[in-house]
């Protein structure tokens, strides 16, 4: 073990799933991570609400404690895994106040209040470390602050949310239907009793928050990002996309527009057709991938487990021996980098394109009119599918792939197609994205 540095106090704040595999594996593995470290980590206690609520894995009762501040106060490193904006907030902000360095997994907090944390850590020099916050266990927290901050990011497209990769990828490869498949998983522990952070894509909205703000260097606010779910995905949907050569995922975009000197950024969250021969759209189950696309590094990929407690635990505790080496070396943390400050824009000033489902009239002179309406919206048609669905009454179904239009001049040629007489229903409409 390492003798040469003084033994740093270590106070966790969570017992959950993540939080008592981190002090398991502190506690098992001590020895190891402070030769790492250079420091003997000493875990001074764990708060939590409730002593005596059962955990996942057997921990020393004496380490417990409900009194946060006190722990909070004298330790070295704390680490904040509670979850949540408050007493979270609150307790990391005590914790930096007593010249600590914040260790934390809580993407929530950080894509609403990141700025003041950031900043009450720079003024007294400390640090706060999130690796665990955007993808579990994948460290892309680092490249992007560290290894990519003398290239320029371009783009990033993230599969960042296990319970609705899980969904979409039972879905494509069973044939199964939403409410199904979120039951199972819901069994399985993959999805809450209520689920709307992830299948609404609140979760994955926070996470590109967090992501673009590396990426850009600069401060993006949560009501910045455009956020739609996967509520709405149905298995004749995922059949569609299938032949037309795509898979749905839904995707976390952070994306770089316009000309060096008149730049801005786009960061969004919605379920998109990723073409078969794209990376992303081999990501299964419930793993996380992110795809970064920079001017000098070119494509990278990272994949890997984006949630589980043990899986998590492992970029919480490379977080605990970053921290430690920093209190070792001396000197102030590691600040964040937001100088940029990129203007968001609105989704509508995006280039994107749509697979549009229509259910129309089976008569002549019905493509004709959609494509005229399609041509007045400036949208240019790139492949049309059509199927007739039925003989008492017919109807036909045109499967539509546009070219690249804006997002404004898309939606509002949706709209339009919607008012038409000839059109019966609008079935869906897709963005596509990774070509």
């Amino acid at each position: 073990m390492t003798t040469e540095y003084r033994r740093l106090r270590v106070a966790l704040l969570g017992a959950g799933a993540v939080g008592s595999q981190v002090a398991a594996l502190l506690l098992r593995h001590g020895d190891e991570l402070a030769d790492r470290a250079g420091a003997a980590l000493e875990l001074a206690g764990i708060a939590v609400r409730d002593v005596d609520a059962p955990r996942d894995v057997e921990l020393p009762r004496e380490l417990f404690t409900t009194d946060a501040e006190s722990l909070v106060v004298g330790a070295d490193i704390v680490i904040e895994l509670i979850g949540g904006i408050e007493p979270a907030r609150t307790s990391i902000l005590q914790a930096i106040g007593s010249g600590a360095d914040v260790v934390t997994a809580n993407k929530a907090l950080l894509a609403t209040h990141g700025p003041e944390l950031f900043e009450a850590a720079d003024r007294v020099g400390a640090s706060v470390y999130y690796e665990a916050a955007a993808a579990g266990a994948i460290p892309i927290i680092r490249p992007l602050r560290d290894s990519l901050a003398g290239d320029r990011v371009v783009r990033i497209m993230g599969i960042v949310n296990g319970t609705t990769n899980y969904i979409l990828d039972r879905m494509e490869t069973e044939g199964a239907d939403f409410a199904d498949v979120l039951a199972d998983a819901q069994r399985l522990g993959y999805a809450e009793a209520d689920p709307t952070a992830d299948v609404e894509g609140y979760d994955a909205a926070q996470k590109a928050a967090i992501l673009a703000s590396l990426a850009f260097h600069t401060a993006v606010p949560l009501d910045a990002v455009h956020r739609e779910g996967i509520t709405s995905i149905t298995a004749s949907m995922i059949e569609e996309a299938r032949s037309a050569g795509f898979v749905i995922k839904l995707l976390a975009v952070c994306e770089r527009l316009g000309a060096e000197g008149a730049e801005s950024i786009s960061v969004r969250v919605y379920p998109a057709l990723v073409p078969h021969s794209h990376p992303l759209a081999s990501v299964h189950g419930a793993n996380n991938a992110v795809f970064v696309e920079a001017e000098a590094a070119g494509s990278l990929m990272f994949y890997g487990a984006g949630a589980g407690g043990v899986q998590t635990a492992s970029a919480v505790l490379g977080d605990v021996v970053s921290a430690a080496r920093r209190h070792i070396a001396g000197g102030v943390g590691v600040g964040e980098s937001t100088r940029a400050n990129l203007p968001i824009v609105p989704i509508g000033h995006v280039t994107t394109r749509y697979q549009i489902t229509l259910e129309v009239s089976d008569a002549p002179g019905v493509l004709a009119t959609v494509a005229g309406i399609l041509s007045d919206g400036g949208v240019s048609v790139a492949t049309v599918v059509q199927t007739v669905e039925g003989e008492a009454e017919p109807t036909a179904r045109l499967v539509i792939g546009t070219h690249r239009a804006t997002e404004q001049a898309l939606s509002a040629t949706v709209d339009a197609l919607a008012e038409s007489a000839v059109v019966e229903r609008v079935v869906s409409v897709l963005r596509v994205e990774g070509e």
